[in-house]
């Protein structure tokens, strides 16, 4: 009889399910690599599993949190990273489990007949998991790879994430504190219009204008209050912090604007060759279409089972026993099904994965020249403002209280210019915040992954607008 297994076939198969073990660090370092230079500026590296970054998270909160610190601190305490690295873990351990011979099966079974005693003893194993042992191996192994993809790609969007709540928490700190000024400042306005008007000096119209103007910069400032609030709330959710860790503390204002920008160029092809889900979709469709074969050889036969049997009969009345022994196959007839369905299934998923690339890439290819759009176009906004918008706002109020106190204007002209000079000002805060967001979502777009929606500049187009009523 022709050996089943060729033994140099055997040998690797059984080479390869002894070498298959488990990744010692998660695949962290492999992870790394792949998010180098994309995890926001930040070259943070992952931590183990069971290591201990309390330490480190309080040396980094010890200090003003920075948007690098910001990052570091969620890629180390994040709960929502380790459940994806948790994830790799599981198909880490699928993959090793795909690579281990399938174990022997042993049935014992008695049967009693008047005086006669059977006992059959039948040790089976699964020979078709053996051949396919290698596929299936290489198949999981693949998997584990595309898992290892997908966490990078969580780790890039966790440090794009942070550092966007960063600069909105930042942001909505500043605009708070601005805020507050000039709600301070009213309420002195407002108290000078008081007693004004209680020595004559203005009129009751006069002092209800003050009111008024006190009355919306308070609103404005509560308003400021609880987007600070909703914004610090989010960065500290992502950073994985509560208790007294929570009570951080934020910088004052945001970096500045770049003096000049560095203008990135082909920002289409730049995106198809790092981003991490073009390469997905690319390496899943390319081994769907190496499965292919497999399915092909595992259609028709899907089962093929090898048992030894060893029967012994015990004759009570006669006092002997007999043994019989031998072997049997078992496998599937194909009557019925061909392997048809399997094949068109995966004929199926090949066209489907094929189909994903393509959307991928032209998702990729849009989001790359919106997110250039919208950066390119937050920086002259930013630049605008700082350059034009709010000095001339500011020379604008400082004429008005010269001809406010030279009694050349009215109060009601000043007050709408102070009101005007406000909107600037808050203005060019959101600006500037909008251009590192568009910068933060560049850098993702071109080098990590999808960013999701990409924000509008509606706000700083909305502010810039005349208030109505004046």
């Amino acid at each position: 009889m022709r050996p089943l297994l060729r033994p140099g076939l055997l040998a690797a198969v059984l080479a390869l399910a002894g070498c298959a073990a488990p990744s010692p660090d998660g695949y962290r370092g492999e992870i790394a690599a792949l998010t180098a230079g994309k995890t926001a500026g930040v070259a943070a590296a992952l931590p183990a599993p069971d290591a201990d970054t309390g330490p480190l998270v309080a040396e980094l909160l010890a200090q003003p949190l920075d948007a690098g610190a910001a990052v570091r601190i969620a890629l180390l305490n994040n709960p929502g990273l380790r459940a994806s690295f948790a994830t790799l873990a599981i198909s880490d351990a699928e993959r090793v489990r795909a690579g281990r011979a399938p174990n022997p099966h042993f049935a014992l079974g008695r049967f009693a007949e008047g005086d006669r005693l059977e006992i059959e003893r039948v040790l089976s194993f699964n020979v078709l998991g053996l051949l396919t042992l290698p596929w299936r191996a290489e198949w999981q192994g693949r998997q584990t790879e595309l898992a290892k993809l997908q966490a990078a790609q969580d780790v890039v969007r966790l440090a794009a994430e942070t550092r966007k709540a960063w600069i909105r928490a930042v942001a909505a700190q500043q605009s708070a504190g601005y805020l507050r000024d000039v709600r301070d400042a009213a309420e002195t306005g407002a108290e000078l219009a008081r007693r004004m008007a209680r020595v004559g000096n203005w009129s009751r119209l006069q002092q209800a204008r003050e009111q008024a103007f006190l009355a919306d910069a308070t609103a404005q400032l509560a308003r400021a209050e609880q987007a600070r609030v909703a914004a610090r709330e989010r960065l500290t959710r992502l950073l994985g912090l509560w208790g007294t860790q929570a009570q951080y503390a934020l910088p004052e204002r945001l970096p500045d604007l770049p003096a000049a920008v560095v203008e990135p160029t082909e920002v289409e092809a730049q995106a198809l060759r790092q981003r991490l889900d073009v390469k997905s979709a690319v390496d899943e469709s390319r081994y769907v279409a190496q499965s292919l074969g497999y399915v092909r050889a595992t259609g028709v036969i899907n089962a093929l089972d090898l048992s030894y049997t060893r029967n012994t009969t015990f004759d009570n009345a006669r006092g002997d026993k007999e043994a019989k022994r031998g072997w049997e196959v078992e496998l599937p007839l194909p009557l019925f099904d061909w392997g048809q369905a399997g094949n068109a299934r995966a004929q199926g998923l090949y066209l489907q994965s094929v189909a994903r690339v393509q959307a991928v890439a032209v998702q990729a290819r849009s989001e790359a020249r919106e997110a250039y759009l919208g950066w390119r176009t937050a920086y002259d906004l930013a630049r605008h403002y700082r350059d034009e918008i709010v000095p001339l706002r500011r020379f604008i109020n400082d004429e008005m209280v010269l001809r406010y106190n030279g009694m050349l204007a009215s109060v009601w002209a000043l007050l709408a210019d102070t009101r005007q000079n406000v909107l600037a000002v808050n203005s060019a805060l959101e600006a500037q915040r909008d251009f590192w967001l568009a910068d933060t979502d560049l850098q993702t777009t071109l080098s990590g992954t999808s960013p999701g929606a990409l924000p509008a500049l509606a706000s700083s187009a909305a502010a810039g607008g005349e208030p109505q009523g004046h």
